[in-house]
């Protein structure tokens, strides 16, 4: 049986668009510390109103920060 896991493509998106960790938590306003983990460990597991800020900053949808990835 395959599974899937969920890669949050935050880091690369966001340097994509000029963004670095501070300037992203800042026009977020998501903690620093939580921006600087999903850069650290795009596995890591993230409530959904923080995606929905940091997709609006980014002028991207949700949808496009995250990523499904075959678990092999």
């Amino acid at each position: 049986m395959l599974m899937s896991r969920i890669r949050l493509k935050v880091k690369e998106i966001a340097i994509e668009k000029g963004f670095n960790q501070s300037s992203l938590s800042r026009y977020a306003m998501v903690d620093f510390k939580t921006v600087k983990r999903l850069y650290r460990d795009p596995y890591r597991d993230v409530n959904i109103s923080t995606l929905v800020k940091i997709a609006k900053t980014l002028k991207v949808t949700v949808n496009d920060l995250i990523e499904e990835e075959d678990d092999n």
